[in-house]
């Protein structure tokens, strides 16, 4: 194994930590994973404990080290990928949270975005952040815990608080207090951040009323964040982005045009538009993809909030599977007369339709109806929620020409998926032989910024295909099922 050319990627999602060691030629040489703690305190409320968090981070790459068998001066740099949006708060002098992690997820902060909608604010909103008015942002998971948390906004109006997002939370845990900072992907998912300008907004500051004493320093997605002593001899930490931006660097979207697509526990696909941020009329949020060497490269992108959430319930919560693998499994063996739909709004519908108060159906049930078609309706409910969000995104790119796809995350290792994907989609769907790819992307920020990996360039020649899926499904039958969905969704939604 060569040394002194290794990158560390800390790839903290929304159910589980991951470290991964890469070599100079992109190949993962070691990874630890641990799972954590979901809480649900209340009905729509999903919170992490932060020490959950960095604990299972720190424990993962301590492990991926020992493993490995290698010494911190092995490592050329680390970078940090994160679950995105979840918001913390802590004392800047002890270092503790005074709140539990607020998550992606949680649906509590809806009465207020429903409140300043109904006072016109999206229009602004929408204009300076590219997003909407929806409790999956930070702003309002900011406002809540500093109005729910004794003396919190006076304290943080007084300096004494730090909030952040999980990256700036690992960060400061990392470097010891010594570096409060972002990237501009993740500040670009607060409500709080203007994406023309590159600067946090006075105006979104005093709509959301976040003191801005609380928020950390935004640079470039790979920039010098500080560095580590926690393992040996320090290592830089040279590389941040959003979970979905760096799955977007990791398959090498670099070009106008390109789009990717993620399958973990939600879905986000991503559509590069170059220096333009394109503005949306299909409700698809305009975000910062990433930003190199001053330079910021927008995107279309579409959230979807449970992809893989919803095979997880059919594990958990109906324990109709035993692992993930078995959905695909069961799917295939699934009733073909049986039109079976899961519309997955456990926690109100993303993208684009914005319903915080929508909730779960499966609709189409009959005697006949068993794991089976449960299983192929939940799988099938991410294909026809992909083709929702391709279809508005080219609405709003202005092309309707036929897209390559390329997919990421847990869920694209079932074949059947993917194909029932590109069936669903009339499109092709190219997997790449590195699945890994958030962590990977955030691993690419960290290699190139410390000289040991590849430009832009050299790294889109590497990129690797492992299968390509084409449409097998008859355009008439494909046509019939989306229909189904479409009526389906109509079914559970409220506004």
């Amino acid at each position: 194994m060569a040394m002194r050319n290794l990158i560390l990627a800390l790839d903290q999602g929304t159910t589980s930590s991951r470290s991964m060691l890469f070599n100079k030629d992109f190949s993962i040489c070691g990874q630890s994973q641990k799972e954590f703690a979901q809480h649900f305190p209340d009905s729509g409320w999903v919170e992490h404990d932060p020490m959950d968090i960095w604990r299972t981070t720190l424990e993962t790459s301590k492990e991926v080290i020992a493993n490995a068998g290698i010494k911190s001066s092995d490592i050329a740099a680390i970078g940090i990928t994160n679950q995105r949006e979840t918001t913390l708060i802590w004392d800047r002098k002890t270092g503790l949270p005074i709140y539990n992690a607020i998550v992606w997820q949680d649906r509590r902060t809806a009465a207020l975005c429903t409140e300043l909608k109904r006072l016109n604010h999206e229009a602004l909103v929408s204009e300076r952040t590219g997003l909407l008015l929806d409790p999956y942002f930070s702003a309002t998971k900011i406002a809540w815990i500093l109005d729910n948390t004794p003396n919190a906004r006076q304290r943080a109006e007084r300096g004494e608080l730090a909030f952040g997002t999980v990256d700036t939370w690992l960060l400061w845990n990392l470097t010891d207090g010594q570096s409060h900072a972002t990237d501009a992907t993740n500040a670009s998912r607060t409500l709080l951040y203007n994406i023309h300008s590159g600067q946090w907004d006075d105006d979104l500051l005093d709509l959301f009323n976040v003191p801005r004493q609380l928020l950390p320093e935004v640079k470039d997605s790979a920039a010098d964040f500080g560095s580590t002593e926690l393992f040996g001899k320090p290592i830089k930490i040279y590389g941040i982005a959003g979970d979905q931006h760096a799955a977007t660097i990791g398959q090498a979207c670099f070009e106008p045009g390109m789009m990717k697509s993620t399958y973990g526990t939600g879905c986000f696909a991503l559509l590069n538009t170059g220096t333009t941020a394109v503005k949306s009329n299909n409700r698809m949020l305009t975000t910062i993809a990433y930003k190199l060497k001053g330079k910021t490269t927008y995107a279309l992108e579409g959230s979807i909030f449970i992809a893989g959430a919803a095979v997880q319930w059919l594990r958990d919560g109906l324990g109709i599977i035993e692992s993930a693998k078995q959905s695909g499994e069961l799917a295939a063996q699934a009733d073909d007369h049986q039109q079976v739909y899961m519309i997955p709004a456990f926690t109100g519908l993303g993208a684009p339709w914005w319903d915080a108060d929508a909730r779960g159906a499966l609709i189409g049930l009959t005697r006949g109806t068993g794991p089976a078609e449960i299983s192929r309706a939940a799988l099938e409910s991410v294909c026809y929620q992909t083709l929702d969000l391709l279809n508005a995104m080219q609405a709003d790119w202005g092309n309707s020409a036929t897209t390559v796809l390329r997919v990421d995350g847990g869920m694209v290792s079932s074949d059947w998926t993917m194909q029932r994907l590109a069936d669903i989609l009339q499109a092709q769907v190219d997997r790449p032989v590195i699945a890994e790819t958030t962590a990977l992307g955030a691993a690419w920020l960290a290699g190139s910024r410390a000289g040991v990996w590849p430009d832009q360039a050299g790294f889109a020649n590497s990129w690797q295909l492992d299968k390509s899926f084409a449409p097998q499904m008859d355009k008439p039958e494909r046509d019939c099922k989306v229909a189904g969905w479409d009526i389906a969704v109509k079914r559970v939604l409220t506004q």
